[in-house]
């Protein structure tokens, strides 16, 4: 089909439509006459309101038509198909859709998972949870997916201009107009000529004598874009229309030609017809012909220059030029060269349609990302000095530095006072001197504070890191979740072991001559650290705000307050936020005693590209730069708070246990004469046998080896009943048993250093006081509240046995204070592998119990079910894709139709808990991303598409849960999505793919299909007013659903499944429906391959003879809309809708129109052909055009200027200063002009340039270059193709090229 068709079809229509019929108030046939309040305010918008004189017409429900069986066409036509030079546009490509396994990218050098931890995994739900982290990334890819969108999303869009060429016309130029002046002027640059010649006429029927040269006065200019026109007037007005135009951008030259007339040259054109000119005498002849020339040289040597410059591609074809023409070879050349130039540079029909440019994202999908590990607000903290103001140097010869006299340790950790929540773990730092840390000895006890297996001399690796670079950690990394003012960085200091805190603080307290004072210090300060070394005690204590406000900004220019004293009595963190509630209040500050000193520590933004950096489990992340002197940050774990809004899925293997003892009620025992200075040394066992040892799994402290097998906790000095703040972090076995515990021993530490006293006194470190023990386990979850255990005298064999039940007549256990329980402890669990929800807990473990069942009890199976609807929501987040996973399990291998309800109803809660916390996002990239169908084998009788569609249904069905039915057509994309993406990992998989269509599901499936769609139809046509927002969101997710189900399905039936669709609507229903069928016909016509689904062919039988053939292949009929069932479907609703309001023909204009637009910047079909073979499904909308053109308000948007008249003047505009409308006439005009043209072209039989074409007049000025439109003669449009007389029409079969869209 020639390009006319589509100039004629895109250009005509988006005048039509680019008002989106917003001035359109008439009443339509079919409805009422009356003025509505829309009318009545157009009307006050100066509108017209025009009411036809029609009778009411009832509005009757169309006939359904049913659409082709679309796969059985492509076998029939498939010969058909195979010989168009266009079959790309009638078939789907080969390997539509694949699936592809990305490699999941950690941000860690190493993975997190341990390398035995999937064998050590006894347990369904660790295992689970460690194959979600090792598993990497299961995608469906659509291969032309990105034209699958609205307009605005498709690939390599073409931008508006910023600034159109600006067209300068002779009326703007001061000219000179004396008729026998000929001027070569400056026009913009550009060369301007005009003067009096004889034209002559070429029809072929009249013989060109001197008698038919008429005398026409000529003007030559130049357009915007840089080409010319020589056009022509009966008089020197030319600011009137011109008679006639020749267009010289098809001129390939200009010779002289005297054998018809003196003073004659001819214009040879393109397509090798020629225009006859004379001029008055030989001057004039010459200088015309010398100046057209000029200008066809210009332009052809800026063509080849660009064309040397790369601006024209290779594979443009030259021009053939005629071979008598002979010099002329090298203007043909250059005006095809130019011409193919033009067309590439030319704009876009749509390009300059306002609606195109404006930034709409409604329909556009959100960008769905991997699961990452996401932080909060990172903080930097740089560990600078600790200096008091009591200092001497410690060495021997007094010729070292000036340091600090005797060691102290800092702990750094994030305090959360606004809701009394220590937010983060604790970050250890020695800022000492190495001569001062010389002054602690070598550990030779078992038990010490940092592990009594130090052995400074072996270094060991760690993940690829020596422990040396990680001996002394002074730059920490922490992170927030929820920043706000009221968040402390505190810092509590502590010394090694010496006696109470108010007599060690004293030295430090005073300002005098502290010479004397620092030497006493030290010597009792290398005596203690001698022999406690390995021993702690409380100091002081300091701190400072983090955040200036609740948006995260750092108080940089902060600084740490004063260094506090550490009162006995308030250590533990409840009285530590109420030391730092008051920290703002100076009047309460003051009393706290002060020790003189200063702690230099400062904050900083983490750069993002932070290197050498090591996770809090010790693994380096990327980047790391593995060197002698690296400097390494050290990652502290941020304890988030157990709330939805805060929670993110896991994705990395994390495993961490905090351990907290509290405190130890002594006051009353009488098992032991001494237990004042109380240590609790704690360890991790698997066993309570008597040679168990312990494990080496918790984390050291600064100086000493990275892990340990014990650690203590800081001493009170002579306190019977002392509080403890310190925390252990252990590192838990990747499965835990009930035999795995923490075992507590209290020891009475010695701190008399007496010299009296007798060498066997002062050897006597440490004495036992007592046994506590904590199972790790309870009901197979960790225990993670706070503990209240008895404490024992001795540690017997088996003693794990005799907690349960406190027994004073044990044989072999003796109850400390008569097995009160006297030790307060509480523990933190950090794991991304353990969960402390007692209802998923149970769930996983009933599922892994019947695993090995034949058959599975489906009564008991439903009740763990449902008691998931009781899941923390945290929990629901923590562990969101593991979960679902199992819930698919459950799914595709219950045996009772319950069971998969309540798996589907378990996902309606997830995923409307998941929406109502903003948190979607996380389940599309579930869906993406991680979900995946078991491998399909040959004994796969239940695949997932198969089973939620079916469970879909029945929760759909009106004796179901109202709100439960609500929630899943609310959040219904999520099950079509699950099903699309099973449905294509299924056919893949099973290789059924390579099937025909109708052969991929089975039968049972098309039906369930079939069902689910019916079901959910009275939801959106009947209930949408109990729900609308439920009924909007299933309207689209079915429209997704059944977009995609024509990639994966048998297309015909898809096409049945959208006509039940249609079917649902009546003419008349409210707007809101209108709306719910339009945004369905919207995604349904968006999809990638819509063209071929229209199957853009003839299916008429041979070639096309007659225009009455031709009406019934291209107009509105049963015909068309069965065998291009989409596009006859949405111009069927398209006219119907042209009855109903204004608000609901915007609506359907709107979604026609960005259709149109759609095809016009889709660059897979850009050529000419293409277009106009694309065009050819759009041609019933002119009769729509027409059938309502008595409701358009013509003034404003008639692309068309029609005369009615017979008189011998000029066109009339349609419409003076007075509102009309056009009469409703027959379709006469349209079918002997605007049919009978299109089907010539279609046809073949004749020029796409037949005088029949309607004057279109921005096709004329803008797209037909090339040919020559001439109104010379004054008669109507309907007699004009009968008038061959004073017109410069062309041979037949000379026509020019018309641009196509």
């Amino acid at each position: 089909m020639g390009c006319t068709t589509s100039v004629v079809v895109f250009d005509g229509l988006r005048t039509v439509l680019e008002r989106n019929c917003g001035y359109t108030c008439q009443s339509g046939a079919a409805q009422p006459v009356w003025q509505t309040e829309d009318d009545q305010g157009a009307c006050s918008r100066g509108e017209s309101w025009v009411p036809w004189p029609e009778p009411r017409i009832l509005k009757v429900k169309p006939k359904v038509i049913e659409p082709l069986d679309y796969e059985t066409v492509l076998v029939q036509r498939k010969t058909q198909i195979l010989s168009d030079v266009l079959r790309d546009m009638l078939q789907f490509p080969q390997e539509d859709f694949q699936i592809s396994t990305q490699r999941r990218q950690g941000r860690t050098v190493y993975p997190t998972v341990p390398e035995n931890a999937e064998k050590e995994a006894q347990s369904l739900f660790v295992q689970e949870c460690i194959k979600t982290y090792n598993t990497d990334w299961n995608v469906v890819n659509y291969k032309y997916e990105d034209y699958s969108g609205d307009f605005r999303q498709l690939p390599n869009k073409v931008s508006r201009p910023d600034k159109l060429a600006v067209h300068v016309f002779e009326v703007d130029e001061d000219v000179d107009k004396d008729e026998d002046t000929t001027s070569l002027g400056s026009q913009k640059g550009g060369i301007t000529k005009h003067g009096w010649l004889y034209k002559g006429n070429m029809n072929s029927a009249i013989s060109v004598t001197m008698r038919s040269f008429k005398r026409r006065y000529f003007h030559l200019t130049q357009l915007g874009d840089g080409s010319y026109n020589l056009n022509f007037y009966k008089d020197e007005k030319i600011s009137k229309e011109p008679k006639g135009t020749i267009f010289l951008d098809s001129c390939m030259g200009v010779v002289q030609n005297n054998k018809v007339r003196r003073f004659a040259f001819e214009l040879k054109m393109q397509d090798k017809s020629t225009y006859l000119l004379a001029a008055d005498s030989e001057g004039e002849m010459e200088d015309w012909i010398n100046t057209l020339n000029k200008i066809l040289h210009s332009s052809f040597e800026i063509a080849m220059q660009e064309k040397r410059n790369g601006d024209i591609h290779d594979d443009d074809e030259p021009g053939k030029a005629d071979s008598s023409l002979g010099s002329m070879d090298s203007f043909q050349s250059a005006r095809d060269i130019e011409s193919k130039m033009r067309n590439e540079t030319r704009l876009k029909l749509f390009t300059l349609d306002p609606d195109t440019q404006k930034l709409d994202f409604s329909g556009i999908e959100p960008d769905i990302k991997q699961y990452e590990e996401k932080f909060g607000k990172r903080i930097l903290v740089n560990c600078n000095d600790l200096a008091f103001n009591l200092q001497s140097c410690v060495e021997e010869d007094d010729e070292g530095p000036t340091t600090n006299v005797e060691p102290f340790y800092v702990t750094l950790s994030l305090f959360d006072i606004q809701n009394s929540r220590k937010i983060s773990s604790d970050f250890h730092v020695d800022l000492n001197h190495p001569s001062v840390r010389q002054l602690v000895a070598n550990p030779s006890s078992q038990y010490m504070n940092g592990g009594g297996d130090a052995l400074l001399g072996v270094q060991r690796g760690v993940h690829g890191l020596p422990e040396e670079a990680m001996l002394y950690p002074r730059q920490g990394v922490f992170s927030v979740t929820s920043p706000h003012p009221d968040i402390f960085l505190l810092a509590r200091i502590e010394k090694v072991l010496q006696g109470g805190i108010t007599h060690c603080a004293e030295p430090y307290m005073k300002s005098s001559d502290s010479t004397k004072v620092a030497q006493k210090v030290l010597k009792n300060a290398k005596l203690s650290c001698s022999r406690l070394g390995q021993y702690r005690m409380p100091f002081g204590w300091a701190a400072r705000p983090l955040f200036k406000d609740a948006s995260g900004t750092l108080d940089k220019s902060g600084r740490f307050s004063a260094i506090y004293r550490q009162d006995s009595n308030k250590l533990s963190n409840d009285d530590m936020f109420k030391l730092l509630a008051d920290f703002r209040k100076p009047e309460k500050m003051a009393k706290l005693p002060v020790i003189l000193g200063n702690l230099d520590v400062t904050i900083d933004d983490v750069a993002p590209d932070l290197t050498n950096c090591i996770s809090s489990s010790y693994i380096p992340v990327k980047t790391f730069d593995n060197g002698e002197k690296t400097n390494i940050y050290f990652e502290v774990e941020e304890f988030v708070p157990y709330i939805a809004k805060c929670s993110q899925p896991f994705t990395i293997y994390n495993n961490h246990l905090y351990v907290y003892p509290k405190h130890l009620k002594y006051d009353s025992q009488k098992s032991f004469a001494k237990a004042r200075n109380i240590a609790v040394c704690i360890e991790f066992k698997d066993s309570d046998e008597e040679e168990a040892v312990s494990l080496k799994c918790i984390y050291g402290r600064p100086g000493g080896p990275l892990f340990t097998e014990n650690a203590s906790a800081a001493v009170l000095h002579h306190q019977h009943s002392p509080e403890f703040y310190d925390e252990f972090k252990i590192e838990l076995p990747t499965q835990l048993n009930e035999k795995h515990h923490l075992l507590f021993t209290f020891f009475h530490v010695s701190c008399d250093s007496n010299s009296k006293a007798s060498t066997k006194k002062r050897d006597v470190v440490e004495t036992q006081v007592g046994y506590a023990w904590l199972p790790l386990l309870k009901d197979g979850r960790v225990i993670m509240n706070e503990s209240h255990v008895p404490v024992a005298a001795n540690l017997p064999t088996g003693y794990l046995s005799c907690q349960e039940v406190v027994s004073k007549q044990h044989p072999e256990i003796k109850w400390v204070d008569g097995g009160k329980p006297l030790f307060k402890v509480s523990t933190h669990l950090v794991s991304t592998v353990y969960t402390q929800d007692q209802h998923l807990h149970n769930f996983f473990g009933h599922c892994q119990s019947t695993e090995s069942a034949a058959q599975v009890a489906g009564g008991e199976l439903v009740k763990y079910l449902k008691s998931l609807h009781a899941m923390e929501s945290s929990v629901m987040i923590h562990f969101l894709p593991t979960t679902l996973n199992q819930l698919f399990r459950v799914l595709t291998s219950a045996t009772h139709e319950e069971v998969a309800v309540n798996v589907t109803k378990v996902m309606i809660h997830i995923v409307s808990q998941c929406h109502e916390e903003g948190l979607e996002h996380y389940l599309r990239s579930y869906v993406k991303y991680v979900f995946k169908t078991e491998p399909y084998t040959s004994s796969t009788t239940r695949t997932v598409h198969e089973e939620l569609a079916k469970a879909m249904t029945a929760i759909l069905k009106p004796s179901t849960d109202f709100l439960t039915s609500n929630k899943l057509l609310k959040y219904s994309w999520y099950f079509f999505e699950a099903l699309v993406k099973s449905m294509a990992q299924y056919l893949i998989e099973s290789s059924k793919v390579r099937l025909s269509r109708n052969q991929r599901f089975s039968a049972g499936f098309h039906y369930t299909v079939e069902t689910l769609v019916n079901m959910m139809m009275p939801h959106i046509t009947q209930k949408y007013k109990d729900n609308l927002d439920a009924a909007r969101n299933a309207n689209h997710s079915l429209a997704v659903f059944i977009k995609r189900c024509l990639t994966l399905m048998d297309r015909g039936f898809v096409f049945k499944q959208i006509n039940h669709y249609i079917h649902c609507f009546v003419p008349g229903d409210p707007r809101t429906l209108f709306e719910f069928k339009f945004e369905f016909l919207r995604v349904i016509c968006n999809h990638e391959h819509y063209i071929p689904l229209n199957l853009p062919m003839p299916f008429g039988n041979g070639r096309i003879q007659r225009f009455q053939d031709l009406q019934l292949d291209y107009s509105l009929t049963d015909d068309f809309c069965k065998n291009h069932f989409l596009v006859g479907l949405l111009l069927r609703e398209v006219g119907g809708a042209l009855q109903e309001f204004r608000e609901i023909r915007q609506i359907s204009i709107h979604v026609l129109k960005n259709l149109m637009v759609k095809h016009t910047f889709d660059e897979r079909y850009t050529s000419k052909s293409q277009q106009a073979r694309l065009a050819t499904l759009y041609l019933p909308l002119f009769g729509l055009l027409q059938e309502n053109v008595h409701r358009l308000n013509v003034k404003e948007v008639s692309p068309f200027t029609i005369n009615y008249s017979n008189n011998n003047g000029r066109d009339d505009p349609l419409l003076g200063n007075t509102v009309m409308m056009t009469p409703p006439r027959s379709s006469t005009f349209f079918d002997n002009s605007l049919h009978k043209d299109l089907f010539g072209v279609i046809s073949g039989t004749a020029s796409p340039h037949a005088s029949s074409t309607p004057n279109v007049n921005s096709v004329r000025h803008a797209d037909s270059r090339g040919s020559l439109i001439s109104t010379d003669s004054g008669n109507s449009l309907h007699e004009k193709s009968n008038d061959k007389n004073n017109s410069l029409d062309k041979e037949p079969g000379r026509g020019g090229t018309h641009s196509s869209t």
